[in-house]
């Protein structure tokens, strides 16, 4: 039997015929409720504020020093790779991003 690979799929055949009630009968809520709920989990997703006692926190940042084959940008300060060394004066480097 031949098949016909242009036709519509039942599911998607079907709801062509879905009426606009059906779907307003679904359901599904609607903008303000959902504005609503996300206004709500704003407010209770743990954030700090501003000014908040945080002596209690312990931070655990591992910091990699600068490698040999590395050079920390004059212009940027960010560490990049010597290869990417534009120019040299005076004891500083920029890199090819800040001098491009």
């Amino acid at each position: 039997m031949a098949t016909d690979y242009d036709e519509a799929r039942p599911d998607v055949a079907e709801s062509r015929y879905a009426t606009l009630a059906a779907l307003r009968s679904a359901n599904a809520p609607d903008a303000r409720s959902v504005v609503r709920e996300l206004d709500e989990a704003d407010l209770t997703d743990g954030m700090d504020l501003p000014g908040a006692d945080l002596s209690d926190e312990v931070l655990a940042i591992e910091v990699i020093p600068q490698g040999d084959d590395e050079f920390t940008c004059y212009s940027c300060f960010l560490v990049r790779h010597r290869s990417q060394i534009a120019t040299r004066t005076d004891g500083y480097a920029s890199c090819l991003e800040c001098e491009g």
